[in-house]
C-alpha cells in the first residue's frame, strides 16, 4: 500500500536530547493531541496546531537540561502526566502544566534513562540502576556496563515486575528485583527499547530494540530464556536508532514500527503476514531525529508522524493532502489563508531582521567602549565517534545547532580519510589535516578515518560555525593502540594462541587503566569483582583477543603475534611511566602465524584482484571506443567494462587498503622474529617482491625459512 506523507515544520524549541518529546492523549474522540517537548535549556513546552499554527498551553522557566521525558498515570487509564528528568531530580506535571511533583533521588550522577509503569519509577545514571515505587527506594543494580535505556515488561501482563537494561557492551540486562536474572546479546550496543506493539504483544513479553549501528530487532523476553524473533540489518548503512514508536499511520488496522535515526532518516516499517517487517516509506531530514510519535496534531481527521530534531524542530509528517479537491469558492478561501500567512510571516521577518541588526549595533558599541566588552556566543555541539565493524572504520559525526562554516581535522597519528556518499563538504587534506568546508545551511557532517594498529594519539576537531563573531569549539577522540578491535561475548578457544603474561606490584584498577587506554568499548570504571575477562575481534583481520587480569596479574591471549607485540610494547611503556616494575613473559605458538597468513589470504587476493581489473579498465575502454562495441573481448573482460563503474568506486571507497594488508603482513613477519630475538628489517624488500607477485604457498615458505 502506497504511504504518501507531506512535510510540516510547526515551530523550533532549544537543542533537544534523545526520547524528550511525547504526544497527550486526545481528550474526546475527534480531537487533535497536544504536544509535549523538553529542551537542554530545561523549558518544557506544551502546545496543539489550529489553523496551521502552534498554540501554546504552558512552558515553564528555563533550568537544567531535560534528559528524557515520559508519561504515566495509573495503570489500564490514560497517560497524561508529564514526567522529566533533569540532573538528578524527577518532576511531574500535569497537562495543563501545574507541578506535581519534585522527586530529588539518591543517585550522584545526572539521570540518563527513564521509564513510568504506574507507580513504578525506573531510573538509571551512567552505571546505576534504580527503581522507586511511589519515591520509596525499591532496587538498585551496579551494570558492568554504561545503560543507555531502560524499560519495564507491562505489569497488567505479567505476574511481576521484570526492567530490562540497554547496555553499552551490546547486552540487555533482563533483572528481577536487584539481580539480573540472565544477559541479551544483541549485534550492536542498543541505544533505545519499546514494547512491541506499544503493550509487549498478545504475551507482553515482545521488545523491541535499536542499535547504535542501525540494527533493529524483537527478542521475546522470557523467565528462563530468551526467543530472538526477528532482527533487521542495516543494508543500505543508515545511521543510529534515536527512537521509536508504534502508531497505525497506514490506516489498516496493524500498528507501524515508526523509526528515527541519527543521519535524519525516518522510517515507516509495516509487518507482512508472517509478522516480519516491510519498510513502507522513508523521508531523509537534515538532521538527527531525537524523538518520534505517531497521533493526530495538525488537523483533525488526519493522521501523522511529529518528530523533534537536534536542533529542536518539531515537525509532522501528515496524511493530509497538500492539495485539496475544492469547488472555486473554496479555492477563493484557501488562496486567503495562504496570503494572509505569507503576509504574517513577511512581517515576523522583518521584525526579526530589524531585532538582529538593533543587537550587532549595540555589540559593536559595547566591544569598542571602554573598558570593551566581548562575549563568544556558545553553539551546542553533538558529537559521536563510534567504530563501524563492517568496513573497520571510525565514524565521527559532528551535529550543530546552527550551520557549519567549516571543521579542520587534525590527527597526531597516521590515518586515512575515506570517502562519505553523504557529505556536503569539501575537504582539503594533508598527513595529519583536514578541511572540510561546508555547504550553506550544513549542520551535519559526518567524516571516516581508518587508523593503523600500534599508531596511537588523539584526533582533534576544529568546529567553526557560522555566527558572528567567530567562535570555535574543540572537540577530542582518542585512537588507541588496537583501534581495530571490538568487543564480542564469545570466541574461538581452538585456534593456536600466542601468550602474554603481565606479574608485578599493581593493583586491578591500574591494569584496568591499561587495558581501558589500549582498547576500545571497555568500560572506564573497573568492575566489579577480583576478576574480569573481555574478548576482542580484530574486525579487519578476523583475529581475537582474550584479555584476563586480576590484581598484580594480566593475561592475554591472541592468534596473531602483531597484537600481543602491541600490547606488550605499550603496556611496558605504560607501566614505566608511573615507575612500576613489569615481569614479561610470553609463549609463542608457531602455528599462529601460519594461521593469520590464511585469513588474511582470501582479503588479500581479492584487492589484488580489484586492483587489477581497475588497471585494465582504461585499456579495455580504448579498446572498445576503437572497435565500436565490446563483443570481441573475452567474457572476463566484457565483465570488467560492464561492472567498471562499481568496480572504481569500491576502489576508492578503500584508499590505501591495499597498502594496509602489505603493511600487515610485514609487521607479522618482523613480530615473529622480534619474539625471537632477531632483526629481519633487511629482508623486507625481499617481502615486499613476494607479496607484489603474490602467491600464499610462496609467502608462507618465505615466512618459514626465515
Amino acid at each position: 500500500m502506497e504511504l504518501t506523507l507531506n512535510r510540516s515544520d510547526y515551530l523550533q524549541v532549544g537543542v533537544t536530547s534523545q526520547k524528550t518529546m511525547k504526544l497527550l492523549p486526545a481528550s474526546g474522540r475527534r480531537a487533535t493531541q497536544k504536544v509535549v517537548v523538553g529542551d537542554q535549556d530545561g523549558v518544557l513546552a506544551c502546545f496543539g496546531i489550529k489553523k496551521g499554527e502552534a498554540v501554546p498551553v504552558f512552558k515553564t522557566l528555563p533550568g537544567l537540561k531535560i534528559a528524557r521525558l515520559e508519561l504515566g498515570g495509573a495503570l489500564n487509564a490514560p497517560q497524561e502526566k508529564i514526567f522529566v528528568a533533569t540532573g538528578s531530580e524527577i518532576r511531574g506535571f500535569t497537562k495543563r502544566g501545574k507541578q506535581f511533583l519534585s522527586f530529588e533521588t539518591n543517585l550522584t550522577e545526572s539521570i540518563k534513562a527513564m521509564y513510568v509503569s504506574g507507580s513504578d519509577l525506573f531510573l538509571c545514571a551512567s552505571y546505576i540502576y534504580n527503581h522507586y515505587c511511589d519515591c520509596k527506594d525499591q532496587h538498585y543494580y551496579l551494570s558492568g556496563d554504561k545503560i543507555n535505556d531502560v524499560i519495564c515488561l507491562p505489569v497488567e501482563k505479567l505476574p511481576c515486575i521484570i526492567p530490562i537494561l540497554a547496555c553499552q557492551d551490546r547486552v540487555l540486562r533482563v533483572l528481577q528485583g536487584s539481580d539480573m536474572m540472565y544477559e541479551v546479546e544483541v549485534p550492536g550496543p542498543p541505544t533505545v527499547l519499546a514494547l512491541h506493539n506499544g503493550n509487549g504483544g498478545e504475551s507482553g513479553e515482545d521488545l523491541l530494540f535499536g542499535t547504535s549501528d542501525g540494527k533493529l530487532g524483537i527478542i521475546q523476553i522470557t523467565t528462563s530464556n530468551p526467543v530472538h524473533k526477528w532482527e533487521l540489518r542495516n543494508e543500505k548503512k543508515r545511521g543510529g536508532v534515536l527512537c521509536v514508536d508504534y502508531f497505525d499511520i497506514v490506516g489498516d488496522g496493524v500498528k507501524d514500527l515508526l523509526v528515527g535515526r541519527d543521519d535524519g532518516v525516518v522510517e515507516v516499517y509495516g509487518f507482512d503476514a508472517a509478522n516480519e517487517p516491510v519498510l513502507r516509506f522513508d523521508q531523509a531530514l537534515s538532521e538527527s531525529v531525537t524523538s518520534i510519535q505517531g497521533g493526530c496534531v495538525g488537523k483533525d481527521g488526519y493522521d501523522e508522524i511529529v518528530l523533534t530534531t537536534y536542533s529542536g524542530w518539531i515537525t509532522g509528517l501528515t496524511t493530509e493532502p497538500v492539495h485539496k479537491e475544492s469547488g472555486p469558492g473554496e479555492e477563493l478561501k484557501i488562496n486567503q489563508e495562504m496570503q494572509n500567512k505569507i503576509a504574517s510571516l513577511r512581517s515576523d521577518l522583518e521584525h526579526l531582521q530589524l531585532k538582529v541588526i538593533q543587537e550587532r549595533e549595540r555589540y559593536q558599541q559595547s566591544s569598542q567602549s571602554s573598558p570593551a566588552i566581548s562575549a563568544a556566543p556558545s553553539f551546542s555541539v553533538n558529537d559521536k565517534f563510534t567504530f563501524d565493524k563492517d568496513d573497520a572504520s571510525y565514524s565521527l559525526i559532528l551535529e550543530v545547532q546552527t550551520a557549519i562554516d567549516n571543521v579542520m581535522v587534525q590527527s597526531d597519528v597516521p590515518v586515512d580519510l575515506l570517502d562519505v556518499d553523504k557529505n556536503s563538504a569539501v575537504a582539503n587534506e594533508n598527513f595529519l589535516l583536514a578541511t572540510y568546508r561546508c555547504q550553506a545551511n550544513t549542520t551535519r557532517l559526518e567524516l571516516k578515518i581508518r587508523s593503523i594498529e600500534g599508531q596511537y594519539g588523539t584526533l582533534q576537531a576544529y568546529v567553526t560555525p557560522r555566527i558572528q563573531p567567530k567562535t570555535c569549539q574543540v572537540r577530542q577522540y582518542q585512537i588507541k593502540p588496537l583501534s581495530l578491535h571490538q568487543r564480542t561475548h564469545f570466541i574461538d578457544h581452538d585456534r593456536p594462541m600466542n601468550t602474554l603474561t603481565l606479574t608485578g606490584q599493581f593493583s586491578f584498577a591500574e591494569v584496568h587503566s591499561w587495558v581501558v587506554f589500549c582498547l576500545p568499548e571497555v568500560p572506564e570504571k573497573a568492575p566489579a569483582g577480583e576478576c574480569v575477562t573481555f574478548y576482542f575481534q580484530n574486525t579487519f583481520l578476523d583475529t581475537q583477543l582474550e584479555s584476563t587480569y586480576r590484581k598484580g596479574e594480566g593475561i592475554f591471549k591472541s592468534d596473531n603475534i602483531s597484537t600481543i607485540s602491541i600490547l606488550k610494547d605499550v603496556l611496558s611503556k605504560e607501566a614505566t611511566k608511573r615507575k612500576i616494575n613489569l615481569n614479561i613473559a610470553y609463549e609463542i605458538n608457531e602455528v599462529s602465524v601460519n594461521h593469520t597468513l590464511k585469513l588474511i589470504h582470501p582479503k588479500l587476493e581479492y584487492q589484488l584482484l580489484l586492483a587489477k581489473k581497475v588497471q585494465l579498465i582504461d585499456a579495455l575502454k580504448e579498446l572498445q571506443l576503437h572497435e565500436g562495441n565490446a563483443d570481441f573481448l573475452i567474457p572476463e573482460y566484457r565483465c570488467i567494462l560492464e561492472e567498471a563503474d562499481r568496480l572504481q568506486e569500491e576502489y576508492k571507497r578503500q584508499p590505501a587498503h591495499l597498502e594496509r594488508l602489505y603493511g600487515m603482513i610485514t609487521d607479522l613477519f618482523i613480530d615473529k622474529f622480534k619474539f625471537k630475538g632477531t632483526n629481519v628489517k633487511t629482508r623486507v624488500p625481499l617481502l615486499l617482491e613476494i607479496l607484489d607477485s603474490y602467491d600464499h604457498n610462496a609467502l608462507v615458505a618465505f615466512f618459514d625459512a626465515a
